[in-house]
């Protein structure tokens, strides 16, 4: 350990390289009051959502209250202004809630919500204006007895409701020895319009985060698994061979994929590399990881799953505290990767606290803010961005709020309030953020990959529901501009389908399948 708390001494990350431009937060008290509360069957959980259940377009946000009742929070932000919430009796002031995540499950253009727990999970179906009702029985869908702690979501091929992933923590009633009593994760695949049994993903070993992510390009999105060393037995990092009509099969050395063992709490992706293939950032406990497919993994068009971990030369291991003295190494939850400062560079967020006084892991561990440099090294500016808070954190999500072309900031935190921050100065340029939207089945496209074109840059986003650390955004998909003044983009629809390339300026725009593009101002009715 001594040897990994001083090599980053030794490497001078960017020393000649133009500094990123460092964005602008300021903290609000947007009206927000949230606690992640509870001891043992909470130190892990605490995830917030971003997504408009008002249908004004704007981003709503739903926090987990662990213990205690979770809230749903309309925005009332004024465009280009403070941020500012409000508290709305919506049927989602549950208990034992550890996180959740928005996607149309029933594709009639409301989101619904699949909401995790110490106990029985819970599929919420929107009914508009803010408010839910329980669908489990409706919808068919077992929500078991577990401690669930990851979420994801996909469509298969020729399904016209979603396969939800479930993955879940150790056997919350071995209090006295809970090592090695990781308990089994769940596929729930599509019956119809309704749920089939639960199919167990067996062996499972503490899964922190999952995501549905086509790593190789094929069309058909795999099962990511990051998992938590802290309580398994002889387990590591998985990836599930999911293919429609087939029972899930987990990849081996056989197939190319190697043993990897950390303390695994959440998953972020994309294409940093501009190879056209989604890059991961693992969040652990001093143990961050970048990987991007090794050079040779890719042979005439196939990939396998052989990784290499760059997060040491990117200068992105963020493996202990920045600020302050305490030297001890970080814990680290949710993570995101967007375009922060608008320069056209996509960055890395992450949220981090220690599980619960643990002695040897930092106390005062500021959240990370890794601006990308144009030769691909990430520069720690979260201090220089005033977002450097040393609260225990654990779930977070990056949004517009006030619908400014700015990602702004909200942070849940164990035993504290919610935090919230607006971007008011993002330094690089402007933005474009796009929506999709397709007839029928998988109305929001998840699945499609975004591609914009500035310049000489492409910029890729898969678009998917899960990973991070119990927290989802779902809607509007953030794209920085940097310099340029214009963009082409296109959408390659989760059917393997290219739309055709069309220009378009910073604001807002609805991608919808062989359509023009069209333009949405904030403050009128959702597209």
């Amino acid at each position: 350990m001594r040897l990994l708390l001083a090599l980053p001494a030794l490497l001078p990350l960017a020393a000649f390289a133009e500094a990123p431009p460092v964005p602008r937060f300021v903290a609000e008290d947007a009206g927000v009051t949230s606690v992640f509360a509870g001891d043992w069957q909470y130190m892990v959980g605490g995830g917030a959502s971003a997504f408009d259940c008002s249908g004004d377009g704007m981003p709503d946000v739903f926090t987990a209250g662990g213990e205690g009742k979770s809230s749903l929070w309309r925005n009332e932000s004024a465009i280009g202004g403070a941020l500012k919430f409000a508290k709305v009796e919506s049927g989602l002031e549950i208990d034992a809630i550890t996180g959740a995540y928005p996607l149309d499950i029933d594709n009639d253009g409301i989101t619904d919500l699949a909401v995790m727990r110490v106990g029985e999970n819970i599929l919420m179906r929107g009914l508009g204006e803010c408010r839910f009702e329980r669908a489990n029985e409706a919808w068919g869908f077992d929500g078991g007895d577990a401690w669930s702690t990851a979420f994801a979501a996909m469509w298969e091929k020729g399904q016209d409701w979603p396969t939800l992933a479930i993955g879940n923590y150790i056997d919350r009633k071995e209090e006295a020895f809970p090592w090695g009593s990781c308990t089994d994760n769940w596929l729930h695949r599509p019956d119809g319009q309704k749920f089939a049994a639960p199919l167990p993903l067996t062996p499972s070993f503490c899964a922190l985060s999952i995501l549905f992510t086509d790593w190789n390009r094929s069309g058909t999105p795999s099962l990511r698994v990051s998992n938590d060393r802290e309580y398994y037995k002889k387990g590591q990092e998985q990836m599930w061979e999911v293919l429609p009509g087939q029972p899930p099969r987990l990849l081996t050395p056989a197939d190319g994929w190697a043993r990897l063992r950390i303390w695994g709490m959440g998953i972020a992706s994309h294409d940093l590399t501009g190879d056209g293939y989604p890059d991961y950032y693992l969040t652990s406990m001093a143990d961050n990881k970048l990987q991007v497919l090794k050079d040779g993994a890719i042979k005439d068009g196939v990939a396998k799953p052989v990784y290499a971990d760059i997060a040491f030369a990117k200068g992105a291991t963020a493996h202990r505290p920045y600020t302050g003295d305490d030297l001890r190494p970080s814990t680290a939850w949710h993570a995101q990767i967007e375009d922060v400062n608008n320069d056209g560079l996509p960055d890395i967020w992450v949220v981090k606290g220690n599980v619960d006084r643990m002695p040897d892991f930092a106390q005062a561990d500021p959240n990370n803010l890794l601006l990308q440099g144009a030769d691909g090294v990430f520069v720690e500016s979260g201090d220089k961005a005033g977002v450097a808070s040393t609260k225990i954190g654990r779930g977070g999500v990056l949004a517009d709020f006030n619908m400014d072309g700015a990602l702004d900031m909200a942070v849940v935190n164990r035993r504290e309030n919610v935090e919230l921050w607006r971007n008011v100065a993002p330094g690089g340029g402007e933005a474009i953020q796009m929506t999709l939207r397709q007839a029928g089945a998988n109305r929001n496209a998840i699945g499609a990959w975004v591609e914009l074109r500035a310049g000489e840059r492409t910029d890729r986003k898969e678009i998917t529901v899960g990973g991070g650390h119990m927290s989802g955004v779902f809607g509007w998909w953030h794209f920085g501009l940097g310099a340029a003044s214009e963009a082409e983009v296109r959408v390659i629809w989760p059917d393997g389908t290219e739309g055709a390339w069309q220009k378009v300026t910073p604001g807002f725009w609805l991608l919808e399948r062989d359509k023009d593009a069209s333009a949405w101002t904030p403050g009128t009715p959702a597209p």
